[in-house]
Formats: C-alpha cells, sequence, structure tokens
C-alpha cells in the first residue's frame, strides 16, 4: 500500500503480535481474542483504558452506496471482527456533508463511541466554501485516513464524446450547456470543475450544477440523462461504469486506476491534471481519549496491511492509502487553506 510508513507499518505487526499473545508493553496491554463460542467480548486495554465494550456508530455524511458509505462498511466489518463488538453504520446526508459532521463533532459524546468517516467534500472543500460552518479543523480528532481515490471524469454512456478533450472542446464550444453533479456549491466535484474549466479556457459562471446527496445520488442521473458531468472518486462511479450504463472519459492522476487500465488519465490527454483528490478517513470530536483514537489509528494501520481488509477495498474499487493522525490532520489543514483560496478567488466563499 502507499503512503504506510515503515515505522508505521513495524508498530502494527507489533500491535498484532501483542494482541496474539495477551500481553503489552509497558503502559499498555490487550487482552487476547476470546473464544467466539463463548459470545464473550474481544476487547483492547491501553492505558487503563478498557475500549470497546459497547457497540460503536459510524456516521457517513452521504447517502447509502457511494465512495464513502462502502468504505465505512469495509472498516466497520474489519474491526468488529477484530474487536468483538457490533459496527454500524449510520448515514446521514444533508447540507453537503456539514448536517453529519455537526451531529458528530458537536453533538455526540466525545467517548469513542461514535466515529466519522469523512471525505475531501464534507471536510476541506466545504470548510473552504463555506464560513459560516459551526465546526473548523480544530474540532476533529483525526484518527487515519483510510482511502484515496483518482478523480474520475463520468457521462451518459451513450454522450457523443469519446475523450476529454473532445468534451472539453465542446464545453468551450457550448458554454451555456454544461450541467454537473455535486453534493453543494463547494463540494470537491464542484471545485474539480472550477479547475478544469481554467485549464481548458472554459466559464464556470455558465455551467450548471445539479445538487445531489453524494455519488449514490449523482450516478443515477448522469445515467438517465438529468446532468451531463460527474466528477467523483473512481470507487464511487465503479458500480454504473461497470454495469455499462456511464462511462469514463478520465482520470485524474498520476497513473491510470488499476480497476479501470483502459481508461486514459487527464495527463495522458495533453490536458492539465487536477490538483484536487478524493478521499476518506476517519475522525472523532474533540476531547475523544487520545488512548481511544490511538486504537483506531493502529487497527487502521493494521488494517492496510491485511490482506481480507484490501480484498474489500478491491472489491469497491476503492485504493487504500493510510496515513497516521498526524499527517492526516495535516492534510485537511493544508487542503482547506488551498480550497479557502480557491473559493475565495472564484467568488464561491460564502
Amino acid at each position: 500500500m502507499k503512503k504506510i510508513s515503515l515505522l508505521k507499518a513495524s508498530t502494527s505487526l507489533v500491535l498484532i503480535a501483542s494482541f496474539l499473545v495477551g500481553c503489552g508493553g509497558a503502559g499498555s496491554q490487550s487482552t487476547s481474542p476470546s473464544d467466539k463460542s463463548s459470545g464473550t467480548t474481544t476487547n483492547q486495554v491501553k492505558q487503563g483504558i478498557k475500549y470497546p465494550t459497547k457497540p460503536i456508530e459510524i456516521v457517513v455524511p452521504f447517502a447509502a452506496g457511494g465512495g464513502t458509505d462502502l468504505s465505512a462498511r469495509a472498516v466497520a466489518d474489519y474491526l468488529s471482527q477484530q474487536w468483538g463488538q457490533s459496527i454500524t453504520v449510520v448515514n446521514k446526508p444533508g447540507a453537503s456533508g456539514a448536517l453529519a459532521t455537526d451531529a458528530v463533532l458537536k453533538q455526540a459524546k466525545n467517548d469513542g463511541y461514535t466515529a466519522l468517516i469523512h471525505n475531501v467534500s464534507s471536510t476541506t472543500a466545504l470548510m473552504g466554501g463555506k464560513s459560516d460552518l459551526t465546526f473548523t479543523s480544530d474540532d476533529f480528532e483525526f484518527a487515519a485516513q483510510v482511502v484515496e481515490d483518482p478523480l474520475a471524469f463520468v457521462v451518459k454512456n451513450d454522450a457523443p464524446w469519446k475523450d476529454l478533450n473532445e468534451f472539453a472542446e465542446w464545453v468551450k464550444a457550448n458554454p451555456g450547456e454544461l450541467t454537473f453533479t455535486s453534493s453543494g456549491p463547494t463540494a470537491i466535484a464542484t471545485f474539480s470543475l472550477v479547475e478544469f474549466l481554467d485549464s481548458v479556457g472554459g466559464d464556470y459562471s455558465k455551467a450548471r450544477m445539479i445538487t445531489t446527496k453524494g455519488a449514490a445520488d449523482a450516478m443515477p442521473k448522469i445515467a438517465g440523462g438529468h446532468a451531463i458531468l460527474a466528477i467523483q472518486g473512481v470507487s464511487e462511479v465503479s458500480t454504473m461504469v461497470k454495469s455499462g450504463k456511464v462511462k469514463m472519459l478520465a482520470v485524474s492522476s498520476d497513473e491510470r486506476s488499476p480497476y479501470f487500465p483502459d481508461v486514459p488519465t487527464v495527463s495522458e490527454q495533453g490536458l492539465t491534471a487536477l490538483k484536487a483528490k478524493w478521499w476518506s478517513g476517519v475522525s472523532f470530536p474533540k476531547g475523544t481519549p487520545p488512548q481511544i483514537v490511538a486504537m483506531w489509528e493502529e487497527a487502521l494501520a493494521a488494517a492496510a496491511n491485511d490482506a481480507a481488509f484490501q480484498e474489500k477495498l478491491k472489491a469497491i474499487s476503492a485504493e487504500g492509502a493510510y496515513l497516521n493522525a498526524a499527517d492526516f490532520g495535516q492534510l485537511v489543514k493544508d487542503e482547506t487553506a488551498l480550497y479557502t483560496k480557491i473559493a475565495t478567488d472564484k467568488g464561491l466563499r460564502k
């Protein structure tokens, strides 16, 4: 997997070994997994905190079926098996992701039993585009990034353009006809379209946004001809592409997607690659015990080296890209600054 440091990988292996032998280092210990037939719960003990001792809820800011939702379910399944506790995924779409983010960061208890699996649209793009949110990056306790996905340019399967160059020429010739899907005026799809149109000489002010509740809502609109373009993560559009209802014109990444090797990158077509990228990660409300956040960080590092978990990501055409808590937090702060500048320059910031 990419972006996994040798030190972190080593730490993960040591952690797993300590679980198996039922002991830990100074100040940290774990109980060995109990016999599943006994019905007892497997818990970790870290610096005096036993966790988890009851079911956990993972909140997703988008509708079921999208990339963030699918990655959340992969995480929930993996950790529930590791920890012996039920982990439920709850979808709370609305307000471009702000509804769920506020529900977790500002309303939920900071006891580690309510986690947020969020993505670029509901986090850095949202905070960059809106000045009236109830939360900032300082309200997150970052645990880890889990997935990083190339962005895909997607149109209806029978659309007349065979590649992104042809599409760019059509956009320039018909500036008032472009419609695109996005979960809001400051979602990653919007910022990506701004970047794309700037690079090809298009006019964003003439494009019309079709608001959606996430990729699972956007793809049927593209397939049904209710919008012309979607810019979403590869994992978010994979199912509809494979079904033949929509097609990819390009992916914006350094290399082609391993899941769609026949789709060229933006750069291969002589166009400027996007700076924007799609990712998802796990965070908690401020004040969550650091020992619990560290347990999630370590467990997700272990997942990054777990073959079964990686197979789950492959099944949804997602690319695992682990970042530890510190690096994930820095990514969020850097991206928020970038999108704040773009939104301000384009008059998108509200």
